[in-house]
């Protein structure tokens, strides 16, 4: 822990953490230009159950993860509450950071607190001595020009924004007379965290305000931005805040944050797409033409929007991969192109083709490792004969890849034998991550987001990609590489197809075990409630095989899977059973 320096007496010092110190409280934050400040008093309670820290970070996290403050106070009617507060607050503060990059925001805060939730609860179920283990929370993160707020409980976060004081979060309190200062949720409270998020706009100018109930309780909001306003020093104010509950008879603990944003910095990946999209697009290359120090060797392929090439890195005969755009390609196809190279440079299993970095770029493309082999759509097309264990490895080895992008927060969307490489190493690769989304991502895709035949039911129905839309997509590759069928059949773009039942592979493939039929059948399930929710649970399935089968998925009923047919077969057997009672009526 590192306690600032210069504080007043009455300033409890050791609940205050700062990770890692790169600038000291009150000193301005580089990048973006932030000063932050923080008090705490201790009020009537002799023990101060509340904790508060921030990390300013630099370089890489800064771009990535941006400013973070958090503001904690433990329950007071549970024991260990201190040590509540101070446990989540240095536990987000530390583990946020590492979080992969392409998690968003709130993705990062609901991983890491669910997780410090989940410890709280265990701890306070060891320690039998005490009831649980608990505390509210509310959290800020700056990041580029951009603000997001994670909260829980009955701290809170204000934004004073030109001279109006908005408050961003909700009390989470039970709404009863008898109850009023009842917490309904807390982290380590119930097994479920539910936690509140917001997200706005920066403004240079902004002033945020953290505080725990010790504060606003005591303090109305009119007079609490008076004196925010009124102190230009956010060390200074957050002091004065909590000063002024003491003051006002505050019955707990009371802890204040003040964050001035002084200035606000342009979005960090958009600074890179701004700068990288601007280069110009290469022309369409001739074979043995030079372009920043490569030799382009090879069309590997062309099509309506993106260019690949085998190249030659001149430098030290290094083979590579060059990926671009045609020199038509508008502004989204350019940045999307930054993007996926920004994706891609993040994804580093041996599962994938890597980046590699060429400083000798002046136009629009990135490079990537060159691997001998085809894909398994050409091995398709040449006429290969996919064995049930050839398929069941391929399948390892390609839902090991997948798992590897899903951790990542990463959806691949293309899933299909054209971009599943097969290196003369005997390694699979994952190609092609043109139209991934990444977790908060917002950009247009260069293509069509997938292929229509490897796109599960709900993606032609409109809605978005998910998990099991991946996972679908590689059950349907599995399929087609041991049939050369689709399960549903073959699906044309712009075509609207009805789904029933998908066909069982061995009516291609008779000497399919009945356990991978199981398996092919669950992964290209109709429902994708039916199908595998992870790719852990996909793989886990390929690898146990014979020895822990999965049942056989029991057929639609005939009315969900073709209403119109059911209702012409009740009416046709109503007729002929008419029939039947009127001639045995008539019968003498």
């Amino acid at each position: 822990m590192t306690a600032p320096a210069k504080l007043p007496s009455s300033l409890k010092a050791d609940n205050v953490v700062q990770l890692p110190v790169r600038a000291k409280v009150g000193q301005a934050v580089p990048a973006p230009k932030i000063i932050i400040g923080h008090a705490s008093l201790n009020g009537p309670r002799q023990n101060n159950e509340d904790f508060c820290g921030a990390v300013t970070p630099e370089g890489s996290d800064l771009d990535a993860k941006g400013v973070l403050a958090a503001i904690a106070d433990g329950l007071g009617g549970h024991s260990n509450g201190r040590e509540a507060s101070e446990y989540v607050v240095r536990g987000l503060l530390a583990d946020f950071y590492a979080t992969p990059e392409t998690w968003s925001i709130p993705t990062s805060f609901d991983k890491v607190l669910t997780a410090l939730n989940t410890w709280l609860l265990s701890r306070g179920q060891q320690l039998r001595q005490t009831a649980s283990m608990a505390c509210t929370l509310s959290a800020l993160c700056l990041r580029g020009a951009r603000y997001t707020t994670a909260h829980v409980g009955d701290s809170r976060i204000y934004l004073l924004r030109d001279g109006a004081m908005q408050r961003l979060t909700q009390d989470h309190l039970w709404d009863h007379p008898e109850l009023t200062n009842v917490l309904k949720r807390a982290v380590g409270l119930d097994a479920r965290l539910d936690l509140d998020f917001s997200e706005g706009a920066l403004h240079a100018g902004d002033i945020f305000v953290l505080l725990t109930d010790g504060v606003w309780n005591s303090v109305s909001d009119t007079r609490m931005a008076e004196t925010v306003q009124q102190v230009s020093d956010p060390q200074q104010a957050a002091l004065e805040l909590t000063r002024l509950a003491v003051a006002h008879g505050a019955e707990d603990n009371c802890t204040a944050m003040v964050v001035h944003v002084l200035a606000v910095p342009e979005n960090s990946l958009r600074d890179s797409f701004v700068e990288a999209a601007s280069l110009p697009v290469p022309p369409k290359l001739r074979l043995g033409s030079h372009l920043d120090g490569l030799r382009i060797d090879a069309v590997i392929h062309d099509s309506r929007v993106t260019l690949l090439y085998r190249v030659t890195r001149l430098s030290d005969g290094a083979q590579l991969v060059l990926k671009t755009l045609h020199d038509h390609a508008d502004s989204h196809a350019n940045a999307s192109l930054v993007h996926e190279e920004w994706l891609t440079r993040r994804v580093t299993s041996h599962y994938f083709p890597q980046v590699i970095p060429h400083e000798a770029r002046q136009h629009l493309y990135y490079l990537m490792t060159w691997h001998e082999g085809a894909t398994l759509g050409a091995n398709l097309t040449h006429g290969h004969h996919t064995t049930a264990p050839e398929a069941v490895q391929i399948g390892i080895r390609l839902l090991k890849g997948v798992a590897a992008l899903h951790r990542l927060s990463i959806l691949h969307r293309d899933i299909k034998p054209d971009n599943l490489h097969l290196g003369t190493d005997k390694r699979l690769r994952i190609l092609d991550l043109g139209v991934a989304a990444s977790d908060g991502s917002d950009l247009s895709e260069i293509n069509n987001p997938g292929t229509p035949s490897y796109m599960a039911p709900e993606l032609l129905a409109g809605d978005p990609a998910s998990v099991q839309s991946d996972l679908y997509a590689c059950g349907v590759t599995l399929y087609q590489l041991l049939t050369r069928k689709f399960p549903f059949g073959e699906v044309e773009p712009f075509q609207h197809p009805k789904f029933g039942d998908p066909l069982p592979p061995t009516r291609f493939r008779p000497d399919l075990p009945a356990w991978l039929e199981a398996v092919l059948l669950r992964a290209c399930a109709r429902d994708k409630a039916d199908r595998f929710e992870t790719a852990e649970e996909f793989l886990l399935a390929l690898e146990r095989g014979a020895s822990r089968p999965l049942t056989v998925p029991r057929r639609m009923p005939l009315m969900q899977r073709a209403p119109l047919l059911t209702l012409k077969l009740a009416l046709a057997a109503s007729v002929l059973a008419n029939l039947l009672l009127l001639y045995l009526v008539m019968s003498p």
